[in-house]
This record gives structure tokens, sequence and C-alpha cells, in this order.
């Protein structure tokens, strides 16, 4: 055989082999699931104006949350978001007073019920997901100015730990969301064996018609029911220094409504919400016992965002003007009730479809001073401050 046949036979062998190898390769190619990955960064500039912490000033990036979602299989999908902010709580600031990331979203999400928009859809959702109606009021309220009214009050966290369900009405009519959480907040640990159940009904009723602006009204009412243990559960057995474990729970229950349009060129909202709790004094002792005291409250907000330009000119819609007033009541029971406000007023541009930028005051000040057993009682500490405010969507 010549070297020149023998060379041809190798070159042809050799190109088999690699074909071979190709096509198997093709064949045995392994699929990755979609990630959609997307976040918002808050940013803001603050100039404090009140007598607490006058011409007091910084930079600050305020949040920042990272959001991942990919499919788990057949009608399942999972959602992961990060929080990221500067730590800010003692004693935690002592050990790192830096940005750190937590979680806040974190749950496995299963479509059970599947149609036409003009069919009930639903889903079901287990792991650190949304509370009753933070998320839903974000939809209205720009969160990156500040908090929602109830969050912002401290009536309960944004997220937790529990399960849900989302229920979508037919034909755009609205929504029914049921959860039951933890409690405490997706910043904390369960701290005891008590569960939270929340519902939110939100309905849209002239989403078909022709009612121009008010064709995204929406109306929600909602309900938290919750349960706090008692700060003596863990005490020792009775005793000359103690009355025993106290098992039962606490009250601490949340109700209200709320209300809003969400048109291009104008969002506008309102809330009520009632609040009450248990807590105890004394120290569970024979000399001083535990007592219950009860605690009642209200909350009344409204906001408005408008583009004016864009009422008689739809060309130009990137200037907002906002303003918020929100009253709360901390106590019922105190004569007068202790009573503090909530002012933002403002104005932003938007730099483009996912960023824009602000400047608004903000202030929370007491109206009343209640007096408790000689001691005068100052509803929130007093703030005022100029802020700088910046979002970006990606």
């Amino acid at each position: 055989m010549t070297p020149f046949r023998l060379r041809s036979t190798a070159v042809a062998g050799a190109f088999i082999v690699l074909t071979s190898a190709s096509m198997l390769s093709a064949q045995t190619t392994v699929t990755f699931p979609p990630i959609d990955f997307s976040g918002v960064i808050y940013s803001n500039f603050q100039y404090r104006v009140d007598q607490r912490a006058k011409n007091f000033n910084k930079f600050d990036v305020e949040r920042a949350y990272l959001t991942f979602r990919m499919p788990a299989g057949d009608r399942a999908s999972i959602r992961i978001t990060t929080d990221v902010f500067q730590q800010q709580n003692s004693p935690n600031d002592a050990f790192y007073s830096g940005w750190v990331i937590r979680l806040k979203y974190a749950y496995l999400q299963y479509n059970y019920l599947t149609g036409k928009s003009t069919d009930f859809t639903a889903v079901a959702r287990m792991g650190s997901l949304h509370t009753v109606v933070i998320d839903y009021e974000e939809n209205f309220w720009p969160r990156w100015l500040s908090q929602t009214d109830v969050e912002r009050a401290g009536l309960f966290s944004s997220a937790d730990v529990g399960v849900a369900t989302l229920m979508t009405l037919p034909n755009k009519m609205g929504e029914i969301y049921g959860v039951v959480t933890n409690g405490p907040g997706y910043a904390s640990r369960e701290p005891d064996r008590f569960k939270d159940p929340q519902l939110r009904f939100s309905l849209t009723p002239l989403s078909n018609s022709n009612a121009g602006i008010f064709k995204t009204w929406s109306i929600s009412p909602w309900v938290y029911r919750g349960l706090v243990a008692s700060p003596f559960v863990n005490s020792p057995p009775p005793g000359p220094t103690s009355n025993g474990p106290i098992g039962m729970g606490l009250d601490r229950n949340r109700w209200g409504v709320f209300t809003g349009i969400r048109d291009p060129r104008i969002q506008a909202g309102g809330t009520y919400a009632s609040f009450s709790g248990q807590s105890q004094t004394g120290a569970n002792t024979p000399a001083s016992p535990a007592v219950t005291v009860d605690s009642t409250g209200h909350l009344y907000s409204g906001f408005v965002v408008v583009k004016p330009l864009a009422l008689v000119d739809t060309g130009f819609t990137r200037l907002n003007l906002v303003a918020r007033y929100d009253k709360v009541t901390t106590n019922t029971n105190y004569n007068p009730s202790g009573q503090y406000h909530v002012f933002i007023g403002g104005l932003w541009f938007d730099l483009n479809r996912r960023s824009a930028i602000s400047i608004d005051y903000q202030e929370q000040l007491s109206d009343t001073y209640p007096v408790v057993n000689g001691v005068t009682i100052t509803p929130t500490p007093p703030t005022r401050t100029w802020f700088v405010h910046m979002v970006a969507n990606f």
C-alpha cells in the first residue's frame, strides 16, 4: 500500500470520528432553564432641618433589591429577592455597620388553576412571601420615596415566612389574596408558636368600562389577625419568685381598606387602618402579677401623584408632583390620644422609563402629648428632612 493511500485512509477515518462525535454532542446538549434577573436601587441625599439633628446630612443607599426568577418544572417557578441594606440597629451595627444582604422573598410558586383571562386562575406559594396589602399598595404609591403608610406606621412587615394563595378573578375584576405567616416579619426568626392569618379582597369593578381614569379604580378591604407570645412564656414554675409561665397569646390585630387609581396621568390612594393589641406589665410574681393592657389606634392616609403637563399635553409626561399625608393615632385609651402626622411633598423627573430623580420634603411630628402616670408621652420623635431621591430599575 502506498503512503498516499495510507494518508487518505487516515484522513477519512478522522473525518468519520469527528462527525460521529459532533452528532453525539448535538444529541446530548443540556438545556438550562432561563433565569429572569432584575433589580432596583434606592439612593438618596438627605438634609435634616429639625432641632434634634439640625444640619445633619448624608448620602445613602437605602436599598438594593436583586430578584431572580426561573421555572421549577411544569406549572412551578421560584422567586428569590435579596434585600441589600445598611445595618443600623443596635447591637447589630456594633459588629458591622455597613451594607448587608438578607432574603426578603424566597418562595416556590405552583399554578394550580390556569385558564384564559376570562377564567379564574390561582397560584400557591410557600416560603418568604408578601404579606396582606403592602406589596399591593406599592403598585399605586412610589415606594422609593418612602414606605407605604401601614408599613411606616409599624403595623406589620412587608414580607414574612409562610404559605399563601393568590386567586385572580375573571374579566380583570380583581384578586383575592390569603396568607398565613409566622408574624414577626422577614427581618426576624420565628420567636413563638403563634401564626398570623391574613386576607385581602381587591376589586376593580370599572375595569371593563369607559370610565376614564376611574377605569383603574380599586378597592381593597383586608384583615390581619395576629398573636404574639407573652413576655413571661418562659417564666420558671410557680414558686415564691414567680407565678409560672404564661402560655396564652397576646392580640396583635389589624384591619383596614385601601382604595386607589393608577392612570398614567394621575395616581391617588387612600387608606383607613385600625390596629389593636395587648401587652403585659408587672413582673409576674405574687407581689407584682402580670397585667394585660389593651391598646387601640388607627391610621388615615391619602396621597396623590400627578403629571400636570400630561393632563394638557400627553406628549410630555416626565414631570411629577407628589403629596401625601398620614394621621396616626397611637393609642385611643389615652386622654388625649397620642397622635402624630407624616407629610411628604415634592416633585420628581423621570429620566427615562426606568430611572427617576426627586426633590422632596418629609416630616414626622407629634400632634398631641398624652400624660400617663405623670409622664408625658411623645408619640414619635420629631424629624424634618429634605431629600434628593434616586431610583433605578434594571
